[in-house]
């Protein structure tokens, strides 16, 4: 490949890993974020960005560094049994479970419902009408999911080349009009973001799930470039590093004018409940009922395109790992479920994709910092396993107390009182990071370890 071929090629990549990872919660949660951090928005988006741009950018890198074929043989790093298990809770998590039922009713509740006539309709009558409409429109949208997702050789094509362009020109009439005539100055942040506003944008970062999905899309990335002629491996590395930044820069900038918007929208919309709420009724106030045409677009070709991602990384895994069955095949399952999980309504899955989250997530950045400090300790094992085991708890615990959180009664539990006790005990744990102390101790311990070995032998 000559350089304009190869400056060719890592645009449009990064354009389709930007697609693949701008979907559902990229759009409503740095709307929310803005309304509720008000002044402090810039300092709560320095948070988001190093979860929801910098670490999906250093595991994309990670990954194309590691010359591993998948997450799961990266992840068998640390053990072969971790890395099946890593990688199949990670797909499914990403996949039919959470991520890509959202992307389908994301769309729907901010490009469809607002235009759907219930005035005059009874609670159960206007619940009836939605939830049919629901299921039409999910039907459409994982029809068109599955047309997309059955030739993963076209990614690059369908998406970087046409769906991209179409995607960025529409968010920038919608963000570009909002930062150049601000609704207001943004209000005074609620009490969650006054005091900790950096951790908590980090925290609010995690609800994108691209840190998750940068060790999946980045297989996507790869196969790209090797189906463009290219197979030296530092050349395929650097390829895919800068189509990261590409897509990591995108997103850094969608970001700071989504939120942007969302801080200063409350003198013109006052407060909502949702970022979907945000996005929509900023949409209308600036540009009317076109607005809401203007977002529908937007919204749809955001999460169409997540969605063709998180099917195909699933279809090519799991095909991969039970080859008896094919990849059309898994993409049919796939796209079943999803649309199954999809009819359950927004609300539950980002309600129950939360501890979820808060147990994967600090796995994943663990195993990302372990991948670039590979070389340092030499690889060794013993430095994954202690790293992990030192990890594992303060996630599990993350997790199992996020979850009993929504239950009533949730105070009285023995894991809340545990949790009171870390407060006061475990620094970072107060924000949110509470497994970062752990995981660098158990990283430590396993050097010392590894290099007493080593000197005894």
């Amino acid at each position: 490949m000559n350089g304009n071929t190869h400056k060719s090629a890592f645009v449009a990549t990064g354009l389709m890993l930007f697609a693949l990872f701008f979907g559902a919660g990229n759009l409503i949660f740095p709307a929310f974020m803005g309304q509720q951090a008000g002044s402090n928005v810039f300092t709560a988006m320095a948070g988001f960005l190093l979860t929801g741009a910098g670490l999906p950018l250093l595991g994309v890198i990670a990954v194309g560094y590691s010359g591993s074929r998948d997450v799961q043989e990266m992840a068998s790093r640390v053990a072969p049994w971790f890395g099946v298990a890593f990688a199949v809770s990670l797909y499914l998590a990403i996949g039919p479970l959470f991520a890509t039922p959202r992307t389908a009713t994301v769309s729907f509740g901010i490009g469809v419902e607002p235009f759907l006539n219930l005035e005059g309709l009874d609670e159960k009558a206007a619940a009836n009408q939605k939830s049919r409409a629901l299921a039409g429109f999910t039907l459409v949208f994982f029809a068109l999911s599955y047309w997309l997702s059955v030739s993963p050789g076209k990614l690059v094509d369908r998406i970087g080349k046409i769906l991209t362009p179409a995607l960025l020109v529409s968010i920038a009439v919608l963000v570009g009009y909002a930062a150049l005539a601000p609704m207001g100055a943004p209000p005074a942040p609620v009490e969650a973001y006054q005091q900790d506003v950096f951790a908590k944008g980090m925290i609010e970062g995690y609800g994108t799930m691209d840190a998750l999905a940068s060790l999946v899309f980045a297989i996507i990335v790869i196969e790209a470039v090797r189906g463009m002629g290219v197979s030296d491996k530092k050349q395929i590395l650097s390829l895919t590093t800068r189509a990261g930044l590409v897509a990591a820069g995108c997103l850094a900038v969608v970001y700071v004018f989504i939120a942007y918007m969302g801080a200063t929208s409350v003198a013109g919309i006052e407060m909502q409940e949702s970022g979907a709420a945000v996005l929509a009724k900023s949409a209308e106030h600036y540009f009317g009922g076109t607005g809401k045409v203007l977002l529908a677009i937007i919204v749809f070709l955001a999460c169409l395109s997540t969605s063709v991602g998180l099917i195909t990384a699933c279809g090519e895994y799991f095909n991969r790992l039970l080859p008896e069955i094919t990849y059309h095949q898994w993409v049919v399952v796939f796209t079943l479920v999803s649309l199954v999980f999809a009819n359950f309504g927004l609300s539950n899955l980002i309600k129950y994709s939360v501890p979820v989250l808060m147990l994967l997530y600090p796995l994943t950045v663990a195993l990302i910092a372990l991948v670039f400090l590979h070389n340092i300790f030499g690889g060794q094992r013993l430095v994954y396993v202690t790293t992990m085991l030192f990890t594992l708890p303060m996630a599990l615990f993350d997790g199992w107390k996020t979850l009993h959180g929504m239950l009533e009664g949730a105070e009285d539990a023995l894991v809340m009182q545990w949790d009171a006790s870390l407060k006061g005990a475990l620094p970072l744990y107060e924000s949110g990071l509470g497994w970062v102390l752990p995981a660098l101790a158990g990283l430590i311990i396993g050097m010392l370890i590894a290099r007493m070995i080593g000197k005894k032998a």
